[in-house]
């Protein structure tokens, strides 16, 4: 670690890291992260939490700078960044550091395409920005994790107000000094309690993370001065917000190691810790089909953080399902679905969902790994089946494919753009990084006709 601290470290690297001293399979997965977050983010749009909180937000925002993703309302930089963050992570369907539990674009990427609508910004630029502000936030959410999470700390919004910070100030041209500061800035204006999950204000936490991280980099550009030690200080961020702190995760390896290259993308539209119960129980369904409506009760093993963070038993709205695992399991073994269309109103109070919902039964054990689940599925007449997932699928050791990333985000913005306009906004997100001009892609998110200005 220098001697001049770990948040000026970090500053340092995250200002003169190039394009070019990214390896090549890092680039890959920060594309791949940016064609996640886009279908999130035009899949998101619709939901009621984006229509009250833009209706809240228009009162205040400045003048028409960036694009509302999918919807083509016009708002300043910052509340579009607040808006298209809450949009990308209302539907709990975006990518995953899974070291952390953070959802590393939400924050960065919805705070850089709209700086990137505000001046000329080449594709090439924006990649290595969002590369490196999805370094810094998972690094510095290596430094605390578990402990910050585990007091109730909601990472994506704490650690991501960084991540954010960092990519603007990339396309600012911070030098090293107005980073460190930006940095500060950011440390400043952390927050986001895992209380909120199964609210609205679940993905208000990306959201505002994106808008305080770019005001960070603007304060610091000109020239609003923080603490330099903004994290490592001992009432700097990391000693406030957790009892454990390795600066060598944040330090070692910088431009070596990549946890930029470790992000995964989820195959299902909630908690990620469901995800293993939700892929057995439609692989279930797949072998015995219509056999499903003679299950007596499904009993579940699954590691201790699954009850701790989707417990919930009765949910009362889509939000709250997507913390339930009974309501998964139910909606995947009645339906088949784990997608958005699993986590409505109605899904969560449909009453044959409600009813397998009551029979499905879970223990934790500390042997099972997050991303494993043992199933023992009881029928009427007695017979057991039983199901035992080792990987998740959408897990580091069962990526979705390229062509599964098109048909997760073809599935979201056929609904908002047609078919058509998905076509052109898919062809363009896969190729950004080629672009001159990367504003083309906030542009082509807009349905035809339905531009206006706040």
């Amino acid at each position: 670690m220098s001697d001049q601290g770990v948040t000026r470290t970090l500053a340092r690297w995250a200002v003169e890291c190039r394009l070019a001293d990214i390896p090549q399979d890092v680039r890959d997965q920060g594309v791949r992260t940016f064609v996640n977050w886009l279908g999130c983010a035009v899949g998101g749009v619709s939901h009621e939490t984006v229509d009250r909180a833009l209706d809240a937000v228009r009162l205040f925002s400045g003048p028409a700078q960036a694009t509302v993703i999918g919807r083509g309302d016009r708002l300043d930089a910052l509340h579009a960044a607040l808006i298209n963050g809450v949009s990308s992570h209302v539907l709990d369907y975006d990518d995953t550091h899974l070291k952390t539990i953070i959802h590393p674009a939400g924050p960065v990427a919805s705070a850089a395409l709209a700086v990137a609508e505000m001046q000329p910004v080449s594709g090439a630029d924006l990649l290595a920005a969002m590369i490196v502000g999805v370094e810094v936030e998972c690094r510095i959410g290596n430094a605390v994790y578990p402990d910050h999470y585990d007091r109730g700390w909601h990472i994506t919004g704490t650690a991501g107000v960084f991540g954010a910070a960092a990519a603007v100030g990339r396309l600012l041209g911070l030098d090293e000094q107005r980073m460190t500061w930006a940095l500060g800035i950011a440390a400043t204006q952390s927050s986001g309690l895992r209380e909120m999950f199964g609210t609205m204000c679940k993905s208000f936490h990306p959201g505002r993370a994106a808008q305080n991280g770019a005001l960070a980099a603007f304060l610091a550009k000109s020239g609003f001065d923080s603490s330099e030690r903004g994290i490592e200080a001992p009432r700097g961020w990391a000693n406030v917000v957790s009892t454990k702190q390795d600066y060598t995760e944040i330090t070692e390896g910088l431009g070596k190691t990549w946890e930029a290259g470790l992000n995964s993308y989820k195959p299902f539209a909630c908690g990620i810790v469901i995800h293993p119960t939700i892929d057995a129980c439609i692989q279930l369904r797949e072998e015995i089909g219509d056999e499903v409506r003679n299950i007596e009760k499904v009993e579940l093993r699954t590691h201790p953080l699954v009850l701790e963070l989707t417990g919930k038993t009765a949910p009362r709205t889509g939000l709250e399902g997507k913390f339930s695992v009974f309501h998964a399991a139910a909606t995947a073994l009645l339906r088949g679905d784990g997608t958005p269309t699993a986590f409505t109103d109605e899904a969560v109070n449909d009453p044959s969902i409600v009813e397998l919902r009551g029979r499905v039964k879970a223990e934790t054990d500390q042997s099972i790994h997050e991303d494993q689940v043992e199933m023992t599925v009881t029928f009427h007449d007695g017979r057991q089946v039983n199901r035992r997932i080792e990987h998740a699928i959408g897990s580091l050791d069962r990526p979705l494919t390229d062509e599964e990333l098109d048909r997760k985000f073809i599935k979201q913005s056929e609904a908002i753009l047609g078919k058509e306009g998905t076509e052109r906004l898919l062809s363009a997100a896969w190729r950004f990084a080629e672009m001159d001009d990367v504003a083309e892609i906030a542009r082509l998110s807009v349905p035809n006709g339905t531009a206006t200005s706040a």
